[in-house]
């Protein structure tokens, strides 16, 4: 949620910072702004509701001019969108602008406490209240700006990144975070500043990740400096990106979500790279051989996550349960750190989370933390707070996902519980070597499956234009099915802004079924399955009622076929790895129909990438 993007050194910043919240744009927003220092100590600041283009509109012919800037995309939370609103915000005197990702939790107890003192305030933002904060404090002590953040910020309570640039010494930028992500990329002489790394990778492939706490010094030529808020030095040894600037470039497709779903087949190939021995028929996780005892002596797995990375943990609990015999709880994270949940030392706690920034996440594995719990990170994003914050994990190696709906993110996280699932399951002696090998030949002919359904994207386009002006939908699946008609529906309320609902197949008769009629899709996972004869049933039940079918059958089914009104056909996949393929094709169905409303498809109103904040 929102994006920082600051830049100081020997070039003009305008460009780069443009250009880095465009990078940004994925993690979605409502307004943009930049502010820029020139050479004469001149603070020149543009702001804008709407896209980032629009914010180029707005500073179009003005003073761009300056080697040190800031700049931020805003998804609101205080305060509703409006210019006004918009960040950079500026002190009352014109000389300190700050923007800021997160939510200061004592701002009116602040915001009154400054009023009282004689200022007055032009936004409904927390984030005017710490600008304003901070430079009451710098001229109260005729203090330098790192000072003046660090006792502003210890007055805070609350999740924060920021950047703070000063008019009166445009060689600097302070930037701090708590609860919320910071990178400094370290170039030539010049430093770059951003919520994530995707801005920075075209300049540069060393950074360092910011810590909680933590303070960076920007200073154009000089070395990084990290200090803490009591002014200790926190050394930091740069770490080396690895991104291909082309994973952030559209190749050609017309939007970022339909690239992603069509990378699929190479992400989870990428994905398996190094952990399946085909020739061994193996799996091998370094994260099993490094902490053996602690996973293969859990009493109980716990899985932790939000959104679509909850949906891939409901197919790693049955996955676990499954091959391990060992019990499984899926929880949203959101619930679980605020319940006071029985966590015991003997307990695994596993954590999904694409972009390892998820707020609610983060708090969960501190909870579990406290508690003793052995904490297993599932994130995509090679230093993130979460990957750092875990005892250890695996990365899903999807690359970076731009589109706002997660699609190769879910199949990756699936994959990764099915490796982890298999190996602990060897490992414990509780999954027979035939079965073993069987699902691990079927891991490694995954993405040629994948391929195959992707052929399928035309037919899948054509039907679902028949879908344009539907109001509600309904997805049925049962077993391995169930938690893939979840995420089916919530792909396409998220880009379609349909309203949908998944449940497990059976449940229909307790409800859903009142709502099916002639006007109602349903969407039905009935791929060959123990439980396929009663999918059958609930497939006659809808269409004894009108209603509209949707089916995903395993290739040559005759009876499914003759009921459906819609089939998609399917490659015979294991049950348990049916969700990797399964799933494609319902994100085929939610793109297309939000294509065909003319929908902003990579960037759903009111949705943000990363969920920064609770």
């Amino acid at each position: 949620m929102c994006g920082i993007v600051g830049y100081i050194g020997c070039r003009q910043a305008y460009p780069i910072l443009i250009e880095g919240l465009k990078r940004l744009e994925y993690r979605g927003y409502d307004s943009a702004g930049v502010a820029l220092v020139s050479g004469v100590h001149q603070l020149n600041v543009y702001k804008s509701v709407g896209k980032v283009a629009d914010l180029e509109r707005v500073a179009e012919k003005q003073d761009v001019s300056g080697c040190a800037g800031i700049a931020h995309t805003r998804w609101a939370t205080h305060g509703e969108p409006s210019t006004v609103n918009a960040h950079p915000h500026c002190s009352s005197d014109g000389r300190l602008a700050l923007v800021h990702n997160g939510i200061i939790e004592n701002y009116a107890a602040l915001k009154d406490k400054l009023t009282d003192k004689g200022y007055a305030f032009k936004s409904n933002t927390d984030t005017e209240v710490l600008v304003q904060l901070i430079s009451y404090i710098q001229k109260q002590g005729e203090l330098d700006l790192l000072t003046a953040v660090q006792l502003a910020l210890r007055e805070v309570v609350g999740a924060y990144a920021i950047a703070v640039i000063d008019r009166s010494h445009p060689d600097e930028i302070i930037a701090a975070r708590k609860s919320s992500p910071l990178v400094v990329g370290i170039g030539e002489n010049e430093f770059f500043l951003a919520s994530d790394a995707t801005p920075m990778v075209a300049y540069t492939s060393k950074v360092v990740y910011l810590d909680d706490g933590e303070i960076a010094v920007l200073h154009a030529g000089r070395p990084l400096r990290i200090v803490n808020l009591n002014n200790v030095e926190c050394p930091h040894e740069a770490q080396t990106v690895a991104m291909d600037i082309g994973q952030l470039e559209k190749n050609g497709y017309p939007h970022f979500m339909l690239k992603e779903i069509y990378d699929q087949p190479d992400c989870i190939s990428d994905c398996m790279r190094g952990r399946i021995s085909l020739e061994a028929q193996t799996v091998t996780l370094s994260a099993v051989s490094n902490f053996r005892e602690q996973l293969v002596g859990a009493r109980r797995f716990i899985i932790v996550a939000c959104g679509t990375s909850w949906h891939a943990g409901l197919i790693g609990k049955q996955l676990i349960e499954s091959f391990c015999r060992v019990p499984v709880e899926v929880e949203y994270a959101s619930e679980f750190r605020y319940r006071n949940p029985v966590i015991s030392s003997d307990d695994v706690v596993i954590a999904i989370s694409q972009s390892g920034e998820t707020a609610d996440t983060l708090a969960a594995i501190e909870l579990a933390k406290e508690k003793g719990a052995f904490i297993y990170g599932i994130c995509n994003v090679v230093g993130s707070s979460i990957a750092r914050a875990t005892d250890t994990g695996s990365y899903i190696h999807v690359g970076p996902e731009i589109g706002v709906a997660s699609t190769k993110a879910f199949t990756g996280q699936v994959t990764v519980l099915a490796l982890l699932a298999l190996l602990l399951g060897k490992e414990k002696g509780m999954i027979p070597e035939e079965e073993y090998h069987r699902i691990v030949q079927g891991l490694a002919a995954i993405p040629g499956k994948m391929r195959e359904v992707l052929k399928q994207d035309s037919f899948i386009a054509d039907f679902s234009k028949m879908f344009t002006y539907a109001r509600n939908f309904i997805y049925l699946g049962r077993g391995y099915a169930f938690p893939v008609a979840l995420e089916g529906a919530l792909k396409l309320k998220e880009i379609s802004y349909i309203h949908a609902e998944g449940y497990p197949a059976a449940e229909m008769k307790h409800g859903p079924i009142a709502l099916v009629d002639a006007e109602m899709p349903v969407v039905v996972i009935a791929t060959q399955s123990v439980l396929y004869d009663k999918v059958l049933s609930n497939i006659q039940e809808i269409k004894a009622r009108k209603g509209r079918v949707v089916a995903l059958v395993t290739e040559g089914d005759t009876v499914i076929k003759k009921l459906a009104d819609y089939c998609i056909e399917l490659p015979e996949t294991p049950e348990c790895l049916s969700p990797l393929v399964t799933s494609i094709p319902l994100q085929l169905l939610a793109y297309h129909i939000a294509v065909c409303r003319g929908m902003d498809v990579d960037r759903p109103r009111n949705l943000a990438k990363s969920v920064t904040v609770e």
